[in-house]
């Protein structure tokens, strides 16, 4: 089998540097990580100053109160990452030099949405550092659960068609156009990352009347991504476990005949496709945070036949690890998507932003790889519409531009498109990060078909082809929607549905679909994830917040909105 190196292919007229990120950050994004030679743009002469408060308990405990205070929100309470926030509990952070650190808490990065940090005083600063270097970031947990924001029932309603958890509910419809853009900065880059609390006893997904939701299946190790298999097997990602598990049958009561961890032993694997197309794969592809694999495969399998056989190398590292992985409805073609390393690098000076922010596309076996389409930051979600054979994908946005900056999206992709990422956004629209680059390509970037409420962290998607539901949903678009961390209210923390009006395309409209993740208090309880389409026509929602999924069916017009 070819295994075909990314180095193969070029993006015209871009020339790069090196630029790896890990990273530190208190209310607004990561810092830029530790390359092997240091953090990139510290000066020599950081490395080499001393901390004078390192390893001292006392300094350490207080620099757990100021990580719950200024770094929790963002960066979780135990430094594990939120969303698209790498986790700080890693060798890199605890191997970088004091110095170091404390440079870049002080200058912050401003390419990427973090403020400098000398707001904090030079002793807090240290204590920061002490903290990050006892490896004990855990310790601040109990300080983030006394300190973590919650909502303000006093904050001003959105300006529509801007919205928040506050007034999301099923079968709300809404849609934002170019026009309703807000110039940047007209609100403050916020960091507002939730910590995950369990559900209450006496909370349930909301969905539309005729509708009705209830547990598939609990207690999974963060469940991503879902694909149904040909014979109606459910397949689910579980990438901070790095393994897939399997779903087999349907009970009369929804629930999965059986469960069984299929693959073990990969890397992040994300997105999951079955080859050839049709009814009986020979083979299972899996795409992992940096390589496509496959597996042989028949209908029917609880467990993976043999090793992984390596298709394609992908570029990784630094933020944005999801990759997803379809095939064209002929299966002569592959497409994988690829996220940016970053916020809003300048891919023209960052190497590290090779071959990323684009969806590739490439033969089965991973030869005449190119890509398909770019500027798109981080397209998690790939779906193909089996009638048009056009590839649908769902967008995270960029970040640290306001609440309402910038929409994420979910679109059509045209191949051979550019829609804009890092210097333009939403059509002609420059990103002020970047003022005067490259004007030429103002003009050429595309407005997607479907504008989200930003920083949604819109997730998978999926192509309702089921027959269970209404006659008007199929066809239709449903997607997961992750939830925010850059807005002052949270948004997201739902489904939603495009509707296409027995189309092929989208106009632009969407519709709340299931809520009811986020309290009243403000406080997350789920987060959805991955939507795929069971065999019987019902709607599975993996939530990574509660390690659940969903299973909403309909049963006409006297079904419960709620257990």
């Amino acid at each position: 089998m070819l295994r075909l190196s990314l180095e193969r292919v070029v993006r015209p007229r871009l020339a790069r540097r090196a630029y790896v990120f890990v990273a530190f950050a208190a209310l607004a994004a990561p810092l830029p990580a530790l390359a092997q030679t240091g953090f990139d743009g510290v000066p020599a002469s950081a490395a080499k100053v001393a901390n004078p408060v390192a390893g001292q308990p006392a300094a350490i405990k207080q620099g757990a109160t100021l990580y719950a205070t200024n770094c929790a929100s963002c960066h979780g309470a135990t430094g594990q990452g939120n969303g698209n926030i790498p986790g700080l509990a890693t060798d890199k952070v605890r191997q970088a030099k004091d110095g170091e650190l404390f440079w870049f808490i002080t200058h912050g990065s401003v390419n990427n949405g973090m403020p400098a940090w000398d707001k904090l005083t030079e002793a807090e600063r240290w204590q920061l550092v002490s903290l990050l270097k006892s490896g004990d970031v855990a310790k601040a947990s109990a300080a983030a659960d006394a300190q973590a924001p919650i909502a303000n029932a006093n904050w001003p309603p959105p300006k529509a068609p801007f919205t928040d958890f506050r007034y999301e509910a099923p079968g709300k419809t809404r849609k934002i156009t170019v026009a309703d853009l807000p110039e940047p900065y007209a609100t403050p880059s916020a960091g507002n990352a939730p910590k995950v609390v369990p559900r209450p006893a006496n909370v349930w997904p909301k969905t539309l009347p005729g509708f009705k939701v209830d547990i598939y299946a609990q207690d999974l190790k963060r469940p991503r991504l879902m694909r149904t298999a040909p014979n109606g097997d459910i397949f689910v990602s579980e990438t901070h476990a790095d393994q897939i598990t399997v779903f087999h049958g349907m009970t009369a009561d929804g629930k999965p005949a059986s469960q069984q961890v299929f693959a073990t032993g990969l890397n992040e694997p994300f997105g999951i496709a079955f080859y050839p197309v049709g009814p009986n794969p020979q083979y299972i592809y899996v795409s992992n945070t940096d390589e496509v694999v496959r597996f042989k495969y028949t209908n029917g399998d609880l467990k993976v036949q043999g090793k992984p056989e390596h298709i394609l190398d992908l570029p990784h590292g630094g933020g944005h690890t999801t990759r997803d992985v379809v095939f064209s409805p002929d299966g002569k073609r592959l497409y994988v998507s690829v996220g940016s390393a970053s916020n809003v690098d300048d891919v023209d000076t960052t190497p590290a932003e090779h071959n990323r922010a684009d969806i590739l596309v490439m033969n089965p076996d991973g030869s005449d790889m190119k890509v398909y389409a770019s500027g798109i930051r981080n397209p998690v979600g790939l779906a193909v519409d089996q009638k048009s054979g056009e590839v649908w994908t769902s967008v995270n946005e960029r970040d640290g531009l306001g609440d309402n900056l910038v929409p994420d999206y979910i679109t059509h992709v045209q191949e051979g498109g550019f829609y804009g990422w890092p210097w333009w956004y939403m059509g002609n629209h420059q990103d002020p990060r970047h003022a005067g680059k490259r004007p030429e390509l103002g003009p050429k970037a595309i407005v997607p078909d479907v504008l989200l409420n930003p920083h949604n962290a819109s997730l998978q998607l999926t192509i309702y082809d089921g027959k269970q539901f209404p006659t008007e949903y199929h066809g239709d678009i449903f997607a997961a929607e992750h939830g925010s961390w850059n807005r002052s209210a949270r948004a997201g923390y739902e489904v939603i549905r495009v509707p296409r009006h027995g189309s092929t395309r989208a106009s632009g409209d969407y519709e709340d679909f299931l809520t009811g993740f986020v309290l009243p208090t403000g406080q997350a309880w789920g987060r959805p994830v991955g939507v795929t389409v069971a065999p019987d026509g019902s709607l599975l929602v993996s939530d990574d917040g509660s390690n659940t999924i969903w299973r909403v069916s309909h049963g006409g017009a006297g079904a419960a909105a709620v257990k």
